[in-house]
Protein backbone atom coordinates (compact mmCIF):
# COMPACT_ATOMS: atom_id res chain seq x y z
CA UNK A 1 0.00 0.00 0.00
CA UNK A 2 2.79 2.83 1.01
CA UNK A 3 3.80 2.40 -2.68
CA UNK A 4 0.20 3.06 -3.88
CA UNK A 5 0.67 5.96 -1.90
CA UNK A 6 3.39 7.43 -2.93
CA UNK A 7 2.67 6.84 -6.43
CA UNK A 8 3.06 10.38 -8.20
CA UNK A 9 -0.67 10.12 -9.42
CA UNK A 10 -1.92 9.16 -5.99
CA UNK A 11 0.05 12.59 -4.93
CA UNK A 12 -0.93 15.05 -7.59
CA UNK A 13 -4.38 14.45 -6.76
CA UNK A 14 -4.00 15.26 -2.79
CA UNK A 15 -2.10 18.16 -3.62
CA UNK A 16 -5.01 19.21 -5.57
CA UNK A 17 -7.79 18.47 -3.54
CA UNK A 18 -5.47 20.14 -0.35
CA UNK A 19 -4.93 23.42 -2.69
CA UNK A 20 -8.70 23.36 -3.65
CA UNK A 21 -9.97 23.08 -0.52
CA UNK A 22 -7.58 26.34 0.68
CA UNK A 23 -7.53 26.04 4.56
CA UNK A 24 -5.34 27.77 7.09
CA UNK A 25 -1.85 26.98 7.75
CA UNK A 26 -0.34 25.06 10.49
CA UNK A 27 2.80 25.31 12.77
CA UNK A 28 5.04 26.23 9.86
CA UNK A 29 3.20 29.41 8.51
CA UNK A 30 3.57 27.84 5.12
CA UNK A 31 -0.20 28.71 3.30
CA UNK A 32 -1.61 26.32 0.68
CA UNK A 33 -0.80 29.07 -2.42
CA UNK A 34 3.34 28.03 -1.36
CA UNK A 35 2.77 24.26 -1.11
CA UNK A 36 3.77 23.57 -4.35
CA UNK A 37 6.75 25.44 -4.72
CA UNK A 38 7.61 23.47 -1.12
CA UNK A 39 6.69 20.47 -2.29
CA UNK A 40 8.01 20.38 -5.45
CA UNK A 41 11.49 21.11 -3.39
CA UNK A 42 11.41 18.24 -0.28
CA UNK A 43 8.95 15.73 -2.62
CA UNK A 44 12.01 13.16 -3.18
CA UNK A 45 12.96 13.37 0.98
CA UNK A 46 9.28 13.31 1.98
CA UNK A 47 8.63 9.94 -0.66
CA UNK A 48 11.95 8.30 0.66
CA UNK A 49 10.69 9.22 4.83
CA UNK A 50 7.24 7.33 4.14
CA UNK A 51 8.56 4.82 1.97
CA UNK A 52 11.25 3.76 4.32
CA UNK A 53 8.89 4.85 7.68
CA UNK A 54 10.81 7.65 9.08
CA UNK A 55 8.63 10.16 8.43
CA UNK A 56 7.61 12.67 11.51
CA UNK A 57 4.88 14.85 10.84
CA UNK A 58 5.18 18.67 12.39
CA UNK A 59 2.93 19.04 15.36
CA UNK A 60 -0.75 20.21 14.82
CA UNK A 61 -2.21 23.61 15.32
CA UNK A 62 -4.76 23.67 17.92
CA UNK A 63 -7.57 26.51 17.42
CA UNK A 64 -10.66 26.77 19.10
CA UNK A 65 -14.25 27.96 17.47
CA UNK A 66 -17.10 28.66 18.66
CA UNK A 67 -20.05 26.49 18.72
CA UNK A 68 -24.11 27.61 18.40
CA UNK A 69 -24.23 26.67 21.98
CA UNK A 70 -22.08 29.14 23.20
CA UNK A 71 -19.07 26.65 23.43
CA UNK A 72 -16.12 26.04 22.01
CA UNK A 73 -14.35 23.36 19.37
CA UNK A 74 -11.05 22.68 19.34
CA UNK A 75 -9.89 22.17 15.84
CA UNK A 76 -6.32 20.68 14.82
CA UNK A 77 -4.75 21.60 11.43
CA UNK A 78 -1.93 20.34 10.08
CA UNK A 79 0.69 21.79 8.21
CA UNK A 80 -0.04 21.90 4.67
CA UNK A 81 1.93 19.21 3.24
CA UNK A 82 0.78 17.20 6.28
CA UNK A 83 -2.38 17.88 5.16
CA UNK A 84 -1.51 16.21 1.63
CA UNK A 85 0.25 13.48 3.04
CA UNK A 86 -3.05 12.26 4.70
CA UNK A 87 -5.26 13.40 1.67
CA UNK A 88 -3.15 10.69 -0.28
CA UNK A 89 -3.30 8.24 2.81
CA UNK A 90 -7.05 8.76 2.99
CA UNK A 91 -7.41 7.96 -1.22
CA UNK A 92 -5.30 4.17 -0.96
CA UNK A 93 -7.53 3.17 2.53
CA UNK A 94 -11.10 4.72 1.55
CA UNK A 95 -11.57 1.93 -1.24
CA UNK A 96 -10.74 -0.96 0.79
CA UNK A 97 -12.42 0.08 3.99
CA UNK A 98 -15.66 1.61 1.72
CA UNK A 99 -16.74 -1.95 0.79
CA UNK A 100 -17.53 -3.13 4.16
CA UNK A 101 -19.09 0.18 5.52
CA UNK A 102 -22.98 -0.10 6.03
CA UNK A 103 -26.23 1.26 4.09
CA UNK A 104 -27.42 3.81 6.80
CA UNK A 105 -24.23 5.30 7.13
CA UNK A 106 -24.60 8.65 5.27
CA UNK A 107 -21.34 10.99 6.31
CA UNK A 108 -18.14 11.77 4.23
CA UNK A 109 -19.02 9.11 2.36
CA UNK A 110 -19.10 8.84 -1.80
CA UNK A 111 -22.83 9.72 -3.33
CA UNK A 112 -23.82 9.95 0.45
CA UNK A 113 -25.12 13.03 2.17
CA UNK A 114 -26.79 14.66 5.21
CA UNK A 115 -30.31 14.86 3.00
CA UNK A 116 -29.86 11.18 2.76
CA UNK A 117 -30.08 10.46 6.46
CA UNK A 118 -33.26 13.15 7.16
CA UNK A 119 -34.95 11.78 4.33
CA UNK A 120 -34.06 7.91 6.04
CA UNK A 121 -34.94 9.46 9.40
CA UNK A 122 -38.39 11.22 8.08
CA UNK A 123 -39.12 7.64 6.57
CA UNK A 124 -39.11 5.76 9.83
CA UNK A 125 -40.82 8.17 11.65
CA UNK A 126 -43.70 8.05 9.38
CA UNK A 127 -43.25 4.30 9.02
CA UNK A 128 -44.32 3.79 13.33
CA UNK A 129 -40.98 3.52 14.29
CA UNK A 130 -41.68 6.69 16.70
CA UNK A 131 -39.58 5.87 19.93
CA UNK A 132 -36.28 7.44 19.06
CA UNK A 133 -32.88 6.31 20.68
CA UNK A 134 -31.03 9.41 20.56
CA UNK A 135 -27.62 9.37 21.55
CA UNK A 136 -24.54 12.27 21.95
CA UNK A 137 -21.42 10.69 22.15
CA UNK A 138 -18.91 12.83 24.55
CA UNK A 139 -16.49 14.58 22.69
CA UNK A 140 -16.36 11.88 20.18
CA UNK A 141 -13.14 13.36 17.86
CA UNK A 142 -10.90 13.78 21.40
CA UNK A 143 -12.02 10.37 22.75
CA UNK A 144 -10.52 8.32 19.97
CA UNK A 145 -8.90 5.51 21.83
CA UNK A 146 -5.81 4.53 19.41
CA UNK A 147 -5.35 1.23 19.92
CA UNK A 148 -9.47 0.36 19.10
CA UNK A 149 -8.96 2.06 16.15
CA UNK A 150 -5.36 0.71 15.04
CA UNK A 151 -6.31 -2.96 15.57
CA UNK A 152 -9.36 -2.32 13.14
CA UNK A 153 -7.68 -0.91 10.93
CA UNK A 154 -4.72 -3.69 10.62
CA UNK A 155 -7.48 -6.00 9.90
CA UNK A 156 -7.90 -4.61 6.36
CA UNK A 157 -4.42 -2.80 6.46
CA UNK A 158 -1.38 -5.22 6.73
CA UNK A 159 1.11 -2.54 5.11
CA UNK A 160 4.04 -2.03 8.35
CA UNK A 161 4.83 1.45 6.91
CA UNK A 162 1.63 2.88 6.01
CA UNK A 163 0.05 2.12 10.15
CA UNK A 164 3.47 3.44 10.95
CA UNK A 165 2.82 6.61 9.08
CA UNK A 166 -0.86 6.65 10.14
CA UNK A 167 0.33 6.00 14.10
CA UNK A 168 2.73 9.27 13.62
CA UNK A 169 -0.20 10.97 12.46
CA UNK A 170 -2.62 9.93 15.37
CA UNK A 171 0.32 10.30 18.01
CA UNK A 172 1.45 13.92 16.55
CA UNK A 173 1.18 16.41 19.77
CA UNK A 174 -1.03 19.08 20.02
CA UNK A 175 0.36 22.97 20.07
CA UNK A 176 -2.32 24.91 21.79
CA UNK A 177 -2.05 29.06 22.99
CA UNK A 178 1.71 28.18 22.42
CA UNK A 179 2.27 24.97 24.66
CA UNK A 180 2.78 21.46 22.80
CA UNK A 181 0.67 18.88 24.37
CA UNK A 182 0.96 15.13 23.66
CA UNK A 183 -2.33 12.98 22.48
CA UNK A 184 -2.58 9.90 23.90
CA UNK A 185 -6.33 9.47 22.41
CA UNK A 186 -8.39 11.46 20.12
CA UNK A 187 -8.49 11.88 16.13
CA UNK A 188 -8.23 15.54 15.18
CA UNK A 189 -11.03 17.32 13.82
CA UNK A 190 -9.83 19.33 10.67
CA UNK A 191 -7.36 16.84 8.89
CA UNK A 192 -8.45 14.66 5.90
CA UNK A 193 -7.84 11.61 7.18
CA UNK A 194 -10.28 12.25 10.78
CA UNK A 195 -13.68 11.39 8.75
CA UNK A 196 -12.56 8.15 7.51
CA UNK A 197 -11.29 7.52 10.85
CA UNK A 198 -14.47 7.95 12.77
CA UNK A 199 -16.26 5.96 10.16
CA UNK A 200 -13.97 3.04 10.01
CA UNK A 201 -14.22 2.75 13.98
CA UNK A 202 -18.52 3.85 14.11
CA UNK A 203 -18.93 1.26 11.47
CA UNK A 204 -18.60 -1.41 14.12
CA UNK A 205 -21.43 0.13 15.80
CA UNK A 206 -23.38 0.00 12.30
CA UNK A 207 -22.91 -4.12 11.95
CA UNK A 208 -23.82 -4.29 15.40
CA UNK A 209 -27.44 -2.55 14.66
CA UNK A 210 -27.48 -4.14 11.36
CA UNK A 211 -27.43 -7.68 12.92
CA UNK A 212 -29.65 -6.91 15.35
CA UNK A 213 -31.99 -5.82 12.81
CA UNK A 214 -32.54 -2.02 14.12
CA UNK A 215 -33.46 0.73 11.98
CA UNK A 216 -30.83 3.49 12.51
CA UNK A 217 -28.96 6.68 10.52
CA UNK A 218 -25.69 7.40 11.16
CA UNK A 219 -23.67 10.90 9.90
CA UNK A 220 -20.37 10.64 11.33
CA UNK A 221 -20.96 10.87 15.12
CA UNK A 222 -24.34 11.78 15.33
CA UNK A 223 -26.65 8.46 15.46
CA UNK A 224 -30.10 7.27 16.46
CA UNK A 225 -32.12 4.34 16.43
CA UNK A 226 -36.10 4.33 15.91
CA UNK A 227 -38.10 1.46 17.31
CA UNK A 228 -41.87 0.83 17.66
CA UNK A 229 -42.06 1.28 21.64
CA UNK A 230 -40.69 2.82 24.79
CA UNK A 231 -40.04 -0.28 25.97
CA UNK A 232 -37.87 -1.80 22.86
CA UNK A 233 -35.95 2.16 23.18
CA UNK A 234 -34.82 1.70 27.12
CA UNK A 235 -33.27 -1.87 25.79
CA UNK A 236 -31.85 -0.87 22.94
CA UNK A 237 -30.20 2.49 24.50
CA UNK A 238 -28.83 0.76 27.81
CA UNK A 239 -27.66 -2.22 24.88
CA UNK A 240 -25.94 0.88 22.93
CA UNK A 241 -24.46 2.44 25.83
CA UNK A 242 -22.61 -0.80 27.12
CA UNK A 243 -20.87 -1.53 23.50
CA UNK A 244 -19.58 1.61 23.42
CA UNK A 245 -18.33 2.21 26.76
CA UNK A 246 -17.02 -1.45 27.03
CA UNK A 247 -15.88 -2.33 23.36
CA UNK A 248 -15.35 1.05 21.62
CA UNK A 249 -13.96 2.71 24.97
CA UNK A 250 -16.64 5.94 23.87
CA UNK A 251 -17.95 7.52 26.60
CA UNK A 252 -22.05 8.92 25.84
CA UNK A 253 -23.28 12.68 26.96
CA UNK A 254 -25.88 11.00 29.32
CA UNK A 255 -27.43 14.51 29.69
CA UNK A 256 -27.73 15.21 25.85
CA UNK A 257 -28.73 11.52 25.60
CA UNK A 258 -32.03 10.12 25.65
CA UNK A 259 -34.83 8.37 24.19
CA UNK A 260 -37.56 11.08 22.00
CA UNK A 261 -40.51 11.45 20.47
CA UNK A 262 -40.41 13.14 16.94
CA UNK A 263 -41.90 16.41 18.19
CA UNK A 264 -38.61 16.38 20.85
CA UNK A 265 -36.03 15.08 18.11
CA UNK A 266 -33.68 17.34 16.05
CA UNK A 267 -31.44 15.57 13.27
CA UNK A 268 -28.83 17.55 11.34
CA UNK A 269 -30.69 21.07 12.40
CA UNK A 270 -34.01 19.62 11.31
CA UNK A 271 -37.20 19.13 13.88
CA UNK A 272 -40.72 17.13 13.29
CA UNK A 273 -43.74 18.46 13.12
CA UNK A 274 -47.23 17.12 12.87
CA UNK A 275 -48.44 16.97 9.31
CA UNK A 276 -51.62 18.66 8.73
CA UNK A 277 -52.43 17.60 5.19
CA UNK A 278 -55.36 15.26 4.67
CA UNK A 279 -55.10 11.84 5.48
CA UNK A 280 -51.66 12.07 7.06
CA UNK A 281 -52.43 11.49 10.83
CA UNK A 282 -50.25 10.35 12.53
CA UNK A 283 -47.40 11.40 9.83
CA UNK A 284 -44.91 14.11 10.62
CA UNK A 285 -43.19 16.98 8.07
CA UNK A 286 -39.66 18.51 8.28
CA UNK A 287 -39.02 21.78 9.30
CA UNK A 288 -35.76 23.73 9.95
CA UNK A 289 -34.79 24.07 13.76
CA UNK A 290 -35.25 27.44 15.10
CA UNK A 291 -31.70 28.09 16.12
CA UNK A 292 -30.96 27.46 12.19
CA UNK A 293 -33.15 29.72 11.14
CA UNK A 294 -32.06 32.31 13.74
CA UNK A 295 -27.91 31.87 12.72
CA UNK A 296 -29.20 32.24 8.60
CA UNK A 297 -30.64 35.44 9.43
CA UNK A 298 -27.51 36.61 11.67
CA UNK A 299 -25.07 35.67 8.54
CA UNK A 300 -27.63 37.93 6.52
CA UNK A 301 -27.61 40.50 8.45
CA UNK A 302 -24.21 40.87 8.73
CA UNK A 303 -23.67 40.55 4.80
CA UNK A 304 -26.33 43.87 4.34
CA UNK A 305 -24.68 45.66 6.86
CA UNK A 306 -24.80 49.14 5.58
CA UNK A 307 -21.48 49.89 7.01
CA UNK A 308 -19.34 47.25 5.47
CA UNK A 309 -17.36 48.54 2.91
CA UNK A 310 -18.58 46.25 -0.28
CA UNK A 311 -19.89 47.11 -3.59
CA UNK A 312 -23.58 46.40 -4.02
CA UNK A 313 -22.88 43.93 -6.54
CA UNK A 314 -20.33 41.64 -4.42
CA UNK A 315 -22.40 42.28 -1.52
CA UNK A 316 -25.07 40.46 -3.69
CA UNK A 317 -22.70 37.81 -4.69
CA UNK A 318 -21.74 36.57 -0.88
CA UNK A 319 -25.37 36.77 -0.66
CA UNK A 320 -26.33 35.00 -3.35
CA UNK A 321 -23.76 31.98 -2.24
CA UNK A 322 -25.40 31.61 1.78
CA UNK A 323 -28.61 31.35 0.27
CA UNK A 324 -27.63 28.76 -2.51
CA UNK A 325 -25.85 26.97 0.27
CA UNK A 326 -28.40 27.48 3.20
CA UNK A 327 -31.94 26.22 0.74
CA UNK A 328 -30.06 23.75 -1.02
CA UNK A 329 -28.94 21.89 2.63
CA UNK A 330 -33.02 22.48 4.16
CA UNK A 331 -34.61 22.18 0.84
CA UNK A 332 -36.44 18.90 2.11
CA UNK A 333 -38.03 21.09 4.79
CA UNK A 334 -41.47 23.36 4.96
CA UNK A 335 -39.64 26.30 4.65
CA UNK A 336 -41.31 28.18 2.32
CA UNK A 337 -43.70 30.36 3.98
CA UNK A 338 -40.55 31.27 6.62
CA UNK A 339 -38.42 32.21 3.47
CA UNK A 340 -40.91 34.62 2.16
CA UNK A 341 -41.22 36.54 5.22
CA UNK A 342 -37.17 36.58 5.42
CA UNK A 343 -37.07 37.35 2.05
CA UNK A 344 -38.96 40.71 2.41
CA UNK A 345 -36.98 41.57 5.12
CA UNK A 346 -33.80 40.84 3.33
CA UNK A 347 -34.99 43.41 0.56
CA UNK A 348 -35.66 45.84 2.66
CA UNK A 349 -32.44 45.53 3.87
CA UNK A 350 -30.54 45.75 0.75
CA UNK A 351 -32.73 49.13 0.04
CA UNK A 352 -31.31 50.48 2.97
CA UNK A 353 -28.09 49.57 1.50
CA UNK A 354 -28.65 51.64 -1.66
CA UNK A 355 -30.18 54.65 0.49
CA UNK A 356 -26.99 54.76 2.38
CA UNK A 357 -24.49 54.92 -0.44
CA UNK A 358 -26.36 57.79 -1.99
CA UNK A 359 -25.80 59.84 1.39
CA UNK A 360 -25.89 63.05 -0.09
CA UNK A 361 -29.69 64.97 -0.69
CA UNK A 362 -29.10 66.04 -4.63
CA UNK A 363 -27.89 62.23 -5.07
CA UNK A 364 -30.80 60.69 -3.63
CA UNK A 365 -33.14 63.05 -5.41
CA UNK A 366 -31.38 62.53 -8.77
CA UNK A 367 -31.62 58.79 -8.39
CA UNK A 368 -35.34 58.73 -6.98
CA UNK A 369 -36.06 60.62 -10.47
CA UNK A 370 -33.86 58.17 -12.62
CA UNK A 371 -35.93 55.55 -11.11
CA UNK A 372 -39.47 57.30 -12.35
CA UNK A 373 -40.07 59.16 -9.17
CA UNK A 374 -41.76 63.07 -9.80
CA UNK A 375 -39.66 66.03 -8.88
CA UNK A 376 -41.51 67.00 -6.45
CA UNK A 377 -41.46 63.94 -4.18
CA UNK A 378 -37.61 63.45 -5.04
CA UNK A 379 -36.76 66.54 -3.74
CA UNK A 380 -39.01 66.18 -0.42
CA UNK A 381 -38.05 62.07 0.21
CA UNK A 382 -34.16 62.94 -0.20
CA UNK A 383 -34.57 65.43 2.51
CA UNK A 384 -36.83 63.60 4.41
CA UNK A 385 -36.17 63.23 8.32
CA UNK A 386 -37.31 59.59 8.33
CA UNK A 387 -34.78 56.97 9.57
CA UNK A 388 -33.21 55.46 6.37
CA UNK A 389 -34.45 51.93 7.62
CA UNK A 390 -38.13 53.61 7.60
CA UNK A 391 -37.45 54.64 4.53
CA UNK A 392 -36.39 51.53 3.24
CA UNK A 393 -39.96 49.93 4.05
CA UNK A 394 -41.84 52.93 2.60
CA UNK A 395 -43.35 52.56 -0.76
CA UNK A 396 -41.02 54.98 -2.14
CA UNK A 397 -38.38 52.43 -2.32
CA UNK A 398 -40.43 49.46 -2.47
CA UNK A 399 -41.73 50.67 -5.71
CA UNK A 400 -38.49 51.94 -7.22
CA UNK A 401 -36.42 49.14 -6.10
CA UNK A 402 -38.01 46.27 -6.81
CA UNK A 403 -37.58 42.50 -7.31
CA UNK A 404 -37.21 43.29 -11.01
CA UNK A 405 -34.45 45.59 -10.37
CA UNK A 406 -32.46 43.85 -8.01
CA UNK A 407 -32.86 40.42 -9.93
CA UNK A 408 -30.93 42.56 -12.67
CA UNK A 409 -28.19 42.42 -10.23
CA UNK A 410 -27.70 39.75 -9.81
CA UNK A 411 -30.20 39.06 -6.81
CA UNK A 412 -31.42 35.56 -6.21
CA UNK A 413 -35.35 35.64 -4.82
CA UNK A 414 -35.00 33.58 -1.97
CA UNK A 415 -38.66 31.43 -2.41
CA UNK A 416 -38.13 31.20 -6.58
CA UNK A 417 -35.12 29.41 -5.94
CA UNK A 418 -36.45 26.99 -3.33
CA UNK A 419 -38.98 25.90 -5.88
CA UNK A 420 -36.69 25.14 -8.07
Amino acid sequence: MIKQLTSKENLNEAYLKVYRNKGAAGVDGLSVQTLRSTLQTNRKRIIQEIEIGTYQPLPILGIEIPKSNGKMRLLGIPTATDRVIQQALHQVMQPKFEVDFQQHSYGFRPQRNAGQAIAQSLEYINSGYQHIVDIDLKSFFDEVEHYVLLELIYRKVKCKQTLKLLRSFLRAPILIKGKLQKRRKGVPQGSPISPLLSNILLNELDKLLERRGLRYVRYADDFSVYVKSEKAAKRVGNNLYLYLKQKLRLPINREKSGIRRPLNFNVLGHSFVASYKKGAKGKYQLVVEKSKWKAFKAKLKRLTKKTIPAAFDERIHRINLLVRGWINYYKQASIQAKLKKLEEWLRNRLRYCIWHHWKKPDRKRKNLIRLGITQGQAYAWSRTRMGGWAVAQSPILGTTITIERLKKRGYISLVEYYKR
